[in-house]
């Protein structure tokens, strides 16, 4: 049969409509308000201003050319701009990345720096292979597993690991070592060869830099700093003092082509590239979220998976490395005004001029400004009054997030990343793996039971317990779940009647969890105790029914509650 001209117009438009779903950019551009563009433009030429010296700052942590900095900001923020749901989120390196990379790389590479690069650009494209499998696939919440101590703590470590990499070169020695303490020692063995005029002429930096947070807040202060620096280096004789300089810088817009290596040829790539996935993941979803609350939108974590997907794509083919939103970035674009995310294609319009035309200008650019610029970025990663708030909140918590930053100090950025997931993976299944096993009180003359540990107050009734387990019944935590109330039975010994589970906390029973509740129902029954489910949620009602748990309970019913349980028992009792 032919397709009428309607259905083929409707085939039509829901094509279009999941391009538009695809490319957000395709909804939000045909209804752009003009009004915004002059907020855009400012904040994407402001956004350029701050990205640029931070940028090359960060390509020197990588240990790249600094030229890779400006194109990871240029093609990835083009096409993060295409994708994202995010109205103020810019991507670029980071910190935190840029030290993995450095690090990781320089191991793989055996310090060739053609190889190095390479191998830079695999990673980003690793991480664009798992951002787009995750995407296809709806693991965005996947990243959920890692807690917010935990991403505290993993950010201060890495502000601290990575202020390790930079103090030798503020202090104009030549450091070394391998990981955190290995660099600190032997910085303290190399303090008497500090280089005053790099050590002040940091240090200098440094003041103006802080100066511009508090009094220009949003500004692009970082810029008129290497300004600054490159007219007194380049019209002094500083450069004689042992002050080092970028030198060239390649002119021009990146050339475009597939890394020259491919996953097989490097062994560890792909453990660095889900390393730095699940950083950038969550550093730019939470600047999405943080900016979206803040200007009153929503976005759409699985499409941002999409967008860091296709920005690390572009780097990947354009001489850059792995790329991510950013917070420092992202503040900076929205206090400039930004509206929509018009201004990241303007910020890489104006870099791409800078590319063009104005590279030559930064030859004379100091290394120690560089270092000072990552030192200044990496202090806002710690976030001293938000682990004093843990510390108030939760001891335990508090404890946890000191220990993500003495492994990242340890093992490293990219083992400390990893090893911070799986313990946060591990925490959680620990707490629900040890669920509290309530036991419920009348409050007063109601019909309402809460947790008598919490209530002192509540009434118990004799002959009657009541039971609320606070979790999942689960294959790991259902012999938990066994001892607790097998526990309260025996303390009670003799004195229980009914037992009454009340099921409204438990939103899931696998088999092992039904299997177990079978067998504790048989156990009551040989033991002359009348045993009632109460308040299970459909999916619960459904498993238990088909294990045959209604044989021994009688009916599971969504109407009967606790009060009813009572009075229908007491009822049979006394008839």
């Amino acid at each position: 049969m032919k397709k009428t001209t309607t259905t083929v117009k409707q085939e039509i438009l829901s094509r279009l409509a999941n391009w538009r779903t695809l490319l957000p950019i395709l909804q939000w551009l045909p209804r752009y308000d003009k009004k915004f563009f002059s907020w855009d433009l400012l904040a994407g030429v402001t956004l350029a201003s701050f990205v640029l010296p931070e940028s090359m700052a960060y390509a020197t942590l990588a240990g790249l050319p600094v030229q890779a900095g400006i194109y990871c900001c240029l093609t990835g923020g083009l096409f993060f701009a295409l994708f994202t749901t995010a109205k103020q989120v810019a991507v670029g390196p980071t910190s935190a990345i840029s030290l993995m990379v450095g690090t990781t790389v320089a191991t793989l590479s055996g310090g060739d720096l053609s190889r190095w690069i390479a191998i830079a650009e695999l990673t980003a494209l690793a991480i664009a292979a798992i951002c787009i499998l995750a995407f296809v696939f709806k693991l965005s919440s996947l990243v959920s597993f890692i807690s917010e101590s935990i991403l505290l703590g993993f950010k201060a470590g890495a502000a601290i690991s990575i202020a390790a990499t930079q103090l030798p070169t503020l202090f104009g020695v030549e450091g070394g070592g391998t990981n955190f303490f290995g660099r600190l020692e032997i910085l303290f063995q190399q303090l008497p060869e500090t280089n005053p005029t790099v050590f002040l002429f940091g240090m200098g930096a440094l003041v103006l830099l802080l100066l511009g947070d508090r009094f220009l807040p949003g500004k692009p202060v970082s810029l008129v700093v290497v300004i600054l620096s490159i007219l007194v280096v380049s019209y002094t004789s500083l450069a004689a003092s042992g002050i080092h300089v970028t030198g060239h810088i390649p002119g021009g817009l990146p050339s475009f082509g597939r890394p020259s290596l491919r996953m097989q040829d490097v062994d560890g790539v792909f453990a660095l590239a889900f390393a730095c996935f699940l950083m950038g993941y969550i550093e730019t979803v939470t600047a999405a979220r943080t900016f979206a609350l803040k200007n009153n939108y929503d976005i759409n974590p699985r499409q941002e998976l999409l967008s860091l997907g296709m920005a690390n794509f572009a780097t990947a083919f354009s001489g850059g490395y792995p790329v991510a939103g950013g917070l420092s970035q992202s503040t900076v674009n929205e206090k400039s005004g930004a509206r929509t995310p018009l201004s990241l294609l303007i910020c890489s319009a104006t870099l791409a001029v800078i590319l063009l035309f104005f590279t030559g200008l930064l030859k004379n650019l100091p290394e120690v400004l560089l270092a000072v610029i990552v030192l200044h970025a990496v202090a806002g990663l710690i976030k001293v009054k938000e682990l004093k708030s843990i510390y108030r909140l939760d001891k335990h918590e508090f404890a946890i997030a000191m220990f993500t930053i003495l492994v990242v100090l340890t093992f490293g950025i990219m083992k400390g990343v990893l090893l911070a997931a799986i313990l946060s993976i591990a925490f959680m299944i620990r707490r629900i793996a040890s669920p509290n096993v309530a036991v419920l009180g009348k409050i007063g003359d109601t019909d309402r039971y809460t947790d008598i540990a919490r209530h002192p107050d509540n009434v118990l009734i004799n002959g009657i317990s009541i039971l609320r387990v606070e979790s999942s019944f689960l294959y790991f935590n259902v012999d938990h779940i066994m001892a607790g109330i097998r526990s309260h039975l025996l303390a009670h010994k003799g004195k229980v009647k009914l037992l009454i589970l009340d099921m409204s906390a438990t939103p899931f029973v696998d088999v092992a969890g039904s299997k177990m509740l079978l067998q504790l129902s048989r156990e009551l029954l040989h033991k002359g105790i009348t045993f009632r489910i109460v308040d299970a949620l459909f999916s619960v009602r459904d498993m238990l029914r088909v294990q045959g748990m209604e044989e021994i309970t009688g009916h599971i019913s969504r109407k009967t509650n606790i009060q009813q349980t009572i009075n229908e028992f007491v009822g049979q009792k006394g008839a």
